[in-house]
């Protein structure tokens, strides 16, 4: 009975401990904020526990919200864009739709984030008075306790309410909502009209804005493309799943080729798709993620890297892939670049070589990037890949955006295979005999976002989609089968190629 009463000061010191901590943490959280790259905005996101998530959307378009699934519930206030118009921005709004798991998760991560910062914060903020108490000892406390009915210990309060209101800071977002007369949600099914079918996801949704007949076109004109491009891209998907692809045999690796997506996320889990039916455990992407380069594009990043997290990923930067936020964002997601010249680990016990394009088209303008012109590029190329063949470490694989920054390395007979995108345009296997007698090939991937222009989100492919599965056995590529994705969302399999040495 004396250990339980010894106890016992310590527990209500515990109990206090978190009851304050939980008040804290409460606070803090609800006080927080993010700001993450959401459908190509940079937007804000904080969090409350209406069991809601809010999309504010800004003055033109109706704000959109739907149930979170638990109580806590996530506002997102849409930011700037590079848009150029409202209705480039709904369709952009449609396409990303159709394949929401990156910017899902990336909201529920900054929310996360969120939570964490605030249970810790609220931990020590919470043990702060306890501390004090504990400090101050039994004569102090008697002394503090008589003084509270005092002018001063009323000061005393005060000032120490003030610290901990100035920490919390409570006030911040409520300045907004109390200005704000009630809103009126209304569901999605009413704000469209009755003639509008709604897909089953979009049945819990409500809208709250401007119900102008062009808002409301608009708007369904999104709904309209969301549904068709979802239903375009899961049906390609399904699809691939049954297709007819060489199977790899024992000790051999296989590795999807992709290039040219140009933000068109629906396509990922085609991709996917695609690389599981062929066996694949690996991914190579050719550059051309994007169609600028900026940060707004992030969305089709994540898409990306969500669709293979689980595979070894190499990559290289295309010439619309302008700066380095591509080629800085895959990376933090562990998707491996190329350090000039530098020869590295590749699938299959292979070795491989990648460089970024040195060029940037501003959809169209094209100027350098990196300093170096194209054709100074391609001769360290081969100077690499030669240089690399004398010291006994050949370069199987050499992984470009455009092939033919990889002629001279072939000519010059120091590469295996030299892979790439650019054209939109499939082409090869196609081999090449080096002076040196030695023989390599070269091939160009179509573009994995049948991509017409920059840009390739849409309802679905502007123009055939193309893939490739690379097959290597004995540290060598051994051979290359492609896939082409149709308009009409058919598939053509060519016959499997054998690269013979």
């Amino acid at each position: 009975m004396s250990r339980l009463r010894g106890w016992l000061p310590a527990a209500a010191y515990v109990v206090v401990w978190l009851l304050l901590s939980a008040v804290a943490a409460a606070g803090f959280f609800l006080t927080g904020e993010r700001t993450v790259d959401v459908a190509s905005h940079e937007a804000r996101v904080t969090a409350d526990f209406s069991g809601e998530v809010t999309v504010r959307t800004g003055p033109v378009l109706p704000d959109v919200r739907k149930d979170s699934g638990s109580f806590v519930g996530v506002e997102i206030e849409l930011g700037k864009t590079d848009a150029t118009s409202v209705e480039q921005l709904v369709a952009r709004y449609a396409a990303i739709g159709s394949n929401p798991d990156a910017p899902i998760e990336k909201v529920e991560t900054a929310v996360r984030d969120m939570a964490v910062d605030a249970i810790a914060r609220g931990l020590a903020l919470g043990i702060i008075p306890l501390l004090v108490w504990r400090l101050l000892g039994e004569r102090r406390r008697r002394e503090v306790v008589d003084a509270l009915p005092t002018k001063r210990g009323v000061v005393g309060l005060l000032v120490v309410a003030l610290v901990v209101i100035g920490l919390t800071a409570p006030w911040r977002g409520l300045g907004a909502a109390s200005s704000q007369q009630p809103e009126r949600w209304v569901p999605l099914s009413t704000f469209v009209g009755p003639s509008v079918e709604l897909p089953e996801e979009l049945a819990d949704v409500e809208v709250l804005g401007p119900a102008g007949g062009g808002v409301q076109r608009l708007v369904t004109s999104a709904i309209d493309s969301y549904d068709e491009g979802t239903e375009f891209y899961r049906q390609a998907a399904e699809d691939a799943a049954d297709l007819e692809l060489r199977q790899p045999e024992e000790q051999e690796t296989v590795v999807l080729l992709l290039s040219d997506r140009h933000d068109n996320v629906g396509m990922d889990q085609v991709a996917r798709a695609i690389a599981d039916r062929g066996g694949a455990t690996a991914v190579f992407d050719a550059g051309d993620d994007t169609s600028t380069g900026e940060s707004w594009e992030a969305f089709s990043l994540d898409s990306l890297d969500e669709a293979f997290e689980d595979y070894d990923r190499w990559a290289v930067t295309g010439n619309h892939d302008h700066g380095t936020f591509v080629r800085s964002y895959l990376g933090d997601l562990g998707w491996t670049y190329f350090d000039d010249g530098e020869v590295v680990d590749g699938p299959g016990d292979t070795r491989i070589l990648g460089a970024d394009d040195p060029r940037s088209s501003g959809l169209g303008n094209w100027r350098d990037e990196t300093g170096l012109t194209f054709e100074e590029l391609r001769s360290r190329l081969a100077e690499a890949t030669c240089d690399a063949e004398e010291d006994g470490d050949r370069v199987d694989t050499l992984l470009v955006h455009d092939r033919n920054l990889g002629d001279e390395a072939l000519e010059r007979g120091c590469v295996d295979l030299v892979v790439g995108g650019h054209t939109h345009t499939q082409f090869g296997p196609e081999p090449i005999r080096g002076s040196n007698g030695e023989l390599g090939y070269e091939y160009t991937v179509g573009t994995a976002g049948g991509a017409a222009y920059a840009i390739a989100l849409g309802t679905k492919l502007r123009r055939p989609a193309g893939f490739a599965l690379i097959t290597y056995r004995d540290g060598e590529p051994v051979g290359i089968q492609s896939v082409g994705v149709l308009t009409t969302g058919r598939f053509t399999v060519d016959p499997y190629v054998e690269l013979e040495y």
